[in-house]
């Protein structure tokens, strides 16, 4: 089992920076891939990046450039780094899960964190 807990979600101004934090806990957790999703009101939710348990790292087409993954293993703990935030990227941002390879596909992924809240205003 493994658990999820998110934070540093906001209310900033286009252009500015936020860095989400996801902390893990459970049985063997560095050895998971993790990944942050996202979703707007009324939307699906859909996916942000991924890190698999080596650090390679997977971005949508829309954040690409602008958003940042990274893991500290010794921490067991992921983050969203966002730069260049826009009104579009308003939503709650949720940090995933699974074993043992990375994916994209919101459906593969086991364990979810409650979600944070992102605001953009323009």
């Amino acid at each position: 089992q493994v658990q999820l807990v998110e934070s540093g979600g906001g209310l900033v101004q286009a252009g500015d920076s936020l860095r989400l934090s996801c902390a893990a806990s459970g049985r063997f957790v560095s050895t998971y891939a993790m990944a942050w999703f996202r979703q707007a009101p009324g939307k699906e939710r859909e996916f942000v990046a991924a890190i698999s348990r080596s650090g390679g790292s997977n971005y949508a087409d829309s954040v690409k450039g602008r958003f940042t993954i990274s893991r500290d293993s010794a921490k067991n703990t992921v983050y969203l780094q966002m730069n260049s935030l826009k009104p579009e990227d308003t939503a709650v941002y949720y940090c995933a899960a699974r074993s043992p390879v990375v994916s994209i596909t919101r459906e593969d992924y086991n364990y979810w964190g409650q979600g944070t809240q992102v605001t953009v205003s323009s």
